[in-house]
């Protein structure tokens, strides 16, 4: 059969043609790089072309929030593979991820905030806060449906599970997902409750991070009070937040661990202190006891000097003062002995002894005659008394 006999239907060609770019592997999940033009939005899709110097490109996305930043004449990277529409025989490449492409408009646009914000001093260092040494709650902005908040719990509590997490909710991409983010900071910088605040997310393209290369972020993370760590994307990722936080941590676990002491490490090395404190303290009572025995020796000798020194002394004058006390007894003696002497003289026994007597009459001595009255009187002898009466003179 010749081929100018063989007749087919226009669905049937149509379906020929849509097999073909289906059935081959090859033109699946391809890139190609162009410059956006043409671009026309519908309810559910967004189409535009894709050109280069000598030809163009029919494109389609079914996913309109990857075009949101993306403006006509920005040079792009698509993903996505071919299509033939058969029911009216057009063809359009499918687009699932647009990339901005070498100096894209997403890079221009980080470029020149950059540089604004860098003019404005927003990136000095003298604006930076210190994070607290001492942490209690941690304030986080991310996506609570995210393994980059497991992923922070997860490293925290492993480390210390002491510390609270409080978590703001919020998109980390898409529309909208800046205003979320500067709201999240924003609560956070009025709050009390927390010592230190993470805005975190995963890592992705240069898009996939777009939120936090706003102003709106940048200026609530330079104006919020408490300090911030940037924890966006992987280690090679850099965004507007982290030349604006107190700190940048190279990946969310990252954050977590920079905010957080191990508490395996704080008790060996509480131990570790405890037992060189023990030593120290070991030492200054040997020391100190050394030195109590050494003033202890050194006092008693002291102390020996100074009794065989003051025993002589003391044993001189004791000497003396027995001298000077036996002297004044032996002269008070003497002179007693001469006071007796005198006194035995003046004794009328011995008066009487000496054939003397003593007359008295009413207890009165008499010398007289004339002084005896006419009654009874006595005369005293030396062994005995005779009473007598006057008769005549």
């Amino acid at each position: 059969m010749k081929m100018t006999n063989f007749v087919i239907t226009v669905t049937k060609f149509n379906n020929i043609v849509r097999d073909i770019f289906n059935n081959e592997e090859l033109l699946h999940n391809i890139k190609i790089v162009g410059e956006v033009f043409g671009v026309s939005v519908s309810k559910q899709a967004v189409y535009f072309s894709l050109k280069d110097e000598d030809s163009s490109l029919p494109c389609v996305t079914f996913y309109p929030q990857i075009m949101e930043n993306i403006e006509e004449g920005a040079q792009v990277v698509l993903t996505g593979s071919p299509n033939f529409y058969t029911k009216q025989g057009r063809f359009n490449f499918v687009v699932s991820k647009i990339e901005p492409y070498g100096e894209g408009l997403l890079y221009q646009r980080f470029v020149e905030l950059k540089t604004k914000l860098e003019r404005e001093g927003l990136f000095d260092t003298t604006h930076k806060k210190q994070i607290p040494t001492s942490i209690k709650r941690i304030g986080v902005v991310t996506s609570k449906d995210g393994a980059v908040l497991q992923d922070i719990k997860n490293v925290t509590w492993r480390r210390n599970p002491s510390l609270d997490i409080v978590l703001y909710d919020t998109k980390v991409q898409g529309k909208g997902a800046e205003n979320e983010i500067a709201a999240g900071i924003n609560f956070f910088s009025d709050y009390d409750g927390v010592d230190v605040v993470i805005v975190a997310r995963g890592g992705g393209s240069l898009e996939d991070l777009s939120a936090y290369n706003t102003e709106i972020v940048a200026r609530a993370t330079f104006n919020c009070q408490k300090p911030i760590v940037s924890a966006v994307g992987h280690e090679t990722d850099f965004t507007i937040i982290d030349f604006v936080s107190d700190l940048r941590a190279p990946t969310p676990s990252a954050a977590a661990e920079l905010l957080t002491k191990d508490t395996k490490n704080l008790y060996l090395s509480l131990k570790k202190d405890m037992a060189r404190l023990s030593r120290l303290l070991d030492d200054f009572v040997a020391d100190k006891n050394l030195q109590f025995q050494s003033s202890k020796k050194l006092l008693l000798a002291y102390m020996q000097d100074f009794a065989a020194d003051n025993k002589t002394k003391f044993d001189r004058l004791c000497s003396t003062l027995s001298a000077k006390i036996e002297n004044f007894v032996t002269k008070c003696d003497y002179d007693l002995k001469l006071k007796l002497a005198k006194l035995d003289k003046l004794n009328p026994l011995d008066i009487l002894r000496l054939g003397y007597a003593k007359i008295e009459q009413s207890g009165r001595a008499i010398s007289k005659i004339s002084d005896l009255k006419d009654e009874e009187f006595v005369i005293n002898m030396i062994d005995g008394q005779i009473y007598a009466k006057k008769k005549e003179k």
